[in-house]
């Protein structure tokens, strides 16, 4: 039997880090958040220097909801900044809706990101769920597009965006657009979301 070979694809120049690019992660698949953590694992591994900035993923210092992080704490060259209110209730359940601590916490989150992409030091910029914020009205489309203004003004790191929905002027503007889109979920049969996995 003869093997068959895939045409061996000869990668660009190395040196690409003096070109940031803009990543766009959305749709309603499970995995953008994910992406955003493998991401910064792999810049991590190159030695770069990784911001992540989560928007409406509060932490209040006690309760950690979000099992990444407490793996991402331990390591060197990340920085965190989980803003948002808790959502999580003492029972369990879920709190829906926009209350006037969420929409401060994500006014907190815009300025972290706009100190970022002026004067930190990051290689890479995470802004996880950034696009949600926009589309559940903790932000506006206006302040997302403004972050961009500044980013392009100076482009010093890789940026990346994350979240449920865009506009046709952010896919424009970015260099990178990667939808997640949900074929088939098992929450459909009622299995909730487990630590480890969605959380």
């Amino acid at each position: 039997m003869t093997e068959t070979r895939t045409p061996r694809v000869i990668p660009p120049a190395r040196g690409g880090e003096k070109d940031p690019q803009i990543h766009v992660y959305y749709g309603y698949g499970k995995g953008k958040t994910t992406c955003c953590v493998g991401l910064a694992v792999r810049a991590l591994g190159a030695g770069k220097r990784v911001a992540l900035v989560q928007f409406d993923k509060g932490y209040d210092g006690e309760h950690e909801h979000y099992s990444e992080r407490r793996i991402l704490r331990g390591l060197e060259g990340i920085d965190l900044y989980p803003t948002g209110c808790e959502r999580m209730r003492p029972d369990g359940s879920f709190r829906f809706g926009v209350e006037e601590g969420d929409l401060k916490e994500s006014g907190r989150g815009l300025e972290i990101a706009q100190r970022l992409i002026q004067t930190g030091d990051q290689d890479l910029l995470i802004l996880d769920e950034v696009l949600a914020a926009a589309a559940y009205g903790l932000l506006k489309q206006g302040d997302v597009m403004g972050l961009l203004d500044l980013y392009d003004a100076g482009r010093r790191c890789e940026l990346v965006l994350s979240g449920h929905k865009v506009w046709k002027a952010l896919v424009e503007r970015a260099d990178l657009v990667t939808e997640m889109r949900k074929v088939k979920h098992y929450y459909a049969k009622g299995t909730p979301a487990r630590v480890g996995i969605e959380f």
